[in-house]
């Protein structure tokens, strides 16, 4: 295979099992003139494994505006870079988004390779709606701050998808299950494609404990699942329009307090005033 010159390729690698790699990605990386990895050290068992001789430089999220500069005007000059993470597809939770923005600013073609995604392959053997989500990657790592941006989350209705460190798993799970409630289903996949490979489906309140009783799933790569919150019918009202409508319809007609409450809520005045008139009349 001829590569293009002066082309980024964006170079998914294996998750886990090595068997996973695709051809087009192992001929990417063995005729590019350079390779920029998250970890070079990490990368080198890849290598040694398909043969890639390709010189490696370090790439990450910390590398100094000198590095980007650098492989910015290697591919200026003409040559072939390949971008890989330490596992799976760059840029989705790892490195890669300040090169590439600046390459395609710089009018350089970038060119995708697609292949693993730790998210893609936990959200297409979880079991929960698929046809609509969203990925959230890593929470906040203080308590304050994550419980904050899964209050914010409370009510999604497509599933969500996170990645977690080990050692913050269950007290991530224990802050879901507080904010989205004992029974909401969710999904803990462990170790995707590798020998201890897990994939577990729970109310929430149950996961917690399932993982508080086995430390092994406290371990490895995870991903968490959380399948969104029931789609609220259009004559039901948030709790904080409820509250407010109560307190307005408690000392104006109908009509005004509707009026009233959509101007402090931003809720559509039909539905306050369809809502007020099922509360008094049953319907």
């Amino acid at each position: 295979m001829g590569l293009d010159t002066a082309v980024l390729y964006i170079v998914a690698t294996p998750i886990g099992n090595l068997a996973d790699m695709v051809p087009r990605a192992v001929e990417v990386l063995q005729s590019a003139d350079l390779v920029a990895a998250e970890d070079t050290r990490h990368s080198q068992r890849l290598f040694s494994h398909f043969s890639i001789e390709t010189p490696l430089v370090a790439y990450h999220d910390h590398s100094d505006d000198q590095r980007t500069t650098k492989i910015l005007q290697r591919l200026e000059q003409g040559q072939t870079v390949a971008l890989i993470s330490d596992a799976g597809t760059p840029l989705i939770s790892d490195p890669g988004y300040r090169l590439v923005r600046e390459a395609r600013e710089r009018g350089i073609k970038v060119v995708p390779i697609p292949g693993p995604c730790a998210f893609v392959a936990a959200l297409s053997a979880a079991g929960l709606p698929s046809d609509r989500f969203t990925f959230e990657g890593f929470l906040p790592a203080k308590p304050l701050a994550r419980e904050k941006a899964l209050q914010a989350l409370a009510a999604e209705t497509r599933t969500m998808v996170f990645y977690e460190a080990p050692h913050r798993v269950l007290d991530t799970l224990e802050t879901m299950r507080q904010v989205f409630g004992d029974t909401r289903e969710a999904v803990i996949a462990r170790e995707l494609t590798k020998a201890f490979e897990t994939i577990h489906q729970l109310p929430l309140a149950e996961l917690v404990e399932w993982v508080r009783a086995d430390s092994n799933q406290q371990r490895g790569e995870i991903a968490l699942l959380v399948r969104g919150a029931a789609e609220r019918k259009s004559s039901e009202l948030d709790a904080e329009a409820e509250r407010v409508m109560k307190l307005l319809l408690a000392e104006l007609p109908p009509k005004r307090a509707a009026a009233v409450a959509a101007e402090i809520t931003g809720v559509n005045k039909k539905l306050l005033y369809n809502w007020s008139l099922g509360q008094k009349y049953g319907f």
